[in-house]
């Protein structure tokens, strides 16, 4: 699979010129991503105009300490880092720990291994808020590790761009 620059960066663009537009600025709280979707916003020379931070927070320890997602997230009995609650949790979490006002949140299973009935390998959520303004949804993306990495990148950055329209 050949990565689609043009098409990330023409989303980027996008999605900069409606923060700047707004007065917005957007965060990242990254898993699964690993931090893709901050370096390809901060591929975009000027960035610091409207980018913040990005947190990389690929253990469940680092959500609860950098973000503040509760511990009873990742509890035998709770929804799990890759769940609707946590990715809304980070969201948050990155406004708050952050000057951003706007935030994408991305947790799943990108593979090879990892996956389980419930939650097989190619399952992301996503999340974006805006003041009162939030999404949040479960995707199935199939291909290889590098493949849904790649879908969830995009789909973030579609989410965003949606959000701030």
């Amino acid at each position: 699979m050949s990565f689609p620059q043009s098409k990330i960066s023409e989303l980027v663009q996008q999605l900069a010129d409606k923060l700047i537009a707004k007065k917005l600025i957007i965060s990242t709280a990254e898993s699964c991503t690993g931090g893709w979707i901050a370096q390809s916003l901060t591929d975009l020379a000027g960035s610091s105009a409207w980018f913040d931070t990005g947190f990389i927070t690929y253990s469940n320890e680092a959500k609860q300490r950098l973000l503040e997602v509760p511990a009873a997230f990742f509890d035998f009995d709770g929804p799990g880092a890759v769940s609707e609650e946590t990715v809304l949790a980070m969201t948050k979490g990155a406004i708050s720990n952050s000057r951003a006002n706007v935030a994408v949140a991305v947790s799943g299973v990108a593979g090879p291994e990892g996956g389980s009935d419930e939650k097989p390998v190619g399952t992301v959520w996503i999340a974006c808020q805006w003041e009162e303004k939030t999404f949040v949804q479960r995707f199935m993306f199939a291909g290889n590790r590098r493949a849904v990495r790649l879908a969830a990148l995009e789909t973030a950055l579609v989410c965003s761009l949606n959000l701030v329209t």
